[in-house]
């Protein structure tokens, strides 16, 4: 499993955008499709929240990929 650091700037990001920032997608609209479809994990468990904030410290999972959000 690919692992990807992705330093957080601010306060939270918006899970669709973490996607797209990430390089997991290559829209926001692509990656509201992937969290509709159930296949992102934030923390373990499944989101579907499309724009639930992601703050540093949490990790999110995709399919072969898992995001480490941390403080940049």
């Amino acid at each position: 499993m690919q692992t990807i650091t992705f330093p957080l700037e601010g306060e939270h990001i918006a899970l669709n955008d973490l996607l797209k920032v990430a390089g997991i997608c290559d829209s926001g609209g692509a990656g509201k499709a992937l969290v509709a479809a159930g296949e992102v994990s934030v923390d373990g468990a499944v989101e579907s929240r499309k724009t639930a904030k992601i703050r540093a410290g949490q990790v999110v999972s995709v399919p072969g990929v898992k995001i480490r959000v941390v403080a940049a």
